[in-house]
């Protein structure tokens, strides 16, 4: 029998899936190399500039790890200036290209093939992979069941009291909320309350009184 808490969990997911548009995953990971690449350069910057920052890389070399490990890392740098710490993130992205190289035959086959447990920990291998980028790939590209938290599914899950508010650690907060949500849930999950933290569930000055969940969130007003 369910209890309160899951049929109000349900019924936030319900609205929020009547209210934003869910992108179709098939049409995000075609190339988990590239889905890697995408997440690295939105690290500490936007959307929008993370976009621009992979165009600009994909317009300069053709995105593969054979590529990137061999290219010039100013080319790299040049490409990724707009996404901020792009000297940081064309480090990364060099040294992760060599050793997907040398470690992986230059692919990432091995999120499809291997265990959950297995694959994560070989993403979380590479140097500047963290647990929501690994956890990003195991679910986008190779449909695993896991919940990547960033900071936007982190602060609307503890607003709408799905997450104890001071809950600070990433593990803790996707184990949570994996065990609300049921595993063919977990990407509308994702990309849901990423939406409603971009356009409502701000971290300054929250649009509560617009929200669509402002009649279910015990944070309103607060």
């Amino acid at each position: 029998m369910r209890n309160n808490e899951s049929l109000r969990a349900e019924r936030i997911l319900e609205i929020l899936k009547a209210y934003f548009p869910i992108q179709d995953k098939s049409n995000i990971c075609r190339d988990p190399f590239k889905v890697l690449v995408r997440t690295i350069i939105s690290q500490s910057t936007t959307e929008v500039n993370a976009e621009r920052a992979f165009n600009n890389l994909s317009a300069k070399i053709s995105v593969t790890p054979e590529n990137l490990a061999q290219v010039d890392i100013k080319d790299i740098e040049d490409s990724l200036r707009i996404a901020g710490l792009h000297r940081n993130k064309s480090i990364v992205l060099k040294n992760i290209s060599t050793i997907i190289m040398e470690k992986f035959n230059g692919e990432l086959n091995f999120i499809y093939l291997l265990p959950l447990k297995e694959a994560r920990e070989k993403l979380l291998s590479l140097p500047g992979v963290g647990p929501k980028t690994a956890d990003i790939l195991l679910l986008f590209c190779a449909g695993k069941p896991v919940l990547p938290v960033d900071t936007h599914v982190s602060r609307v899950s503890k607003r709408l009291g799905l997450v104890p508010l001071n809950e600070k650690k990433y593990d803790s907060i996707r184990t949570r909320l994996e065990e609300i949500y049921s595993p063919e849930n977990y990407f509308a999950v994702h990309m849901l309350f990423i939406a409603l933290g971009r356009k409502f569930c701000k971290s300054l000055k929250p649009l509560c009184g617009q929200c669509p969940l402002n009649k279910l969130c015990p944070s309103v007003g607060l």
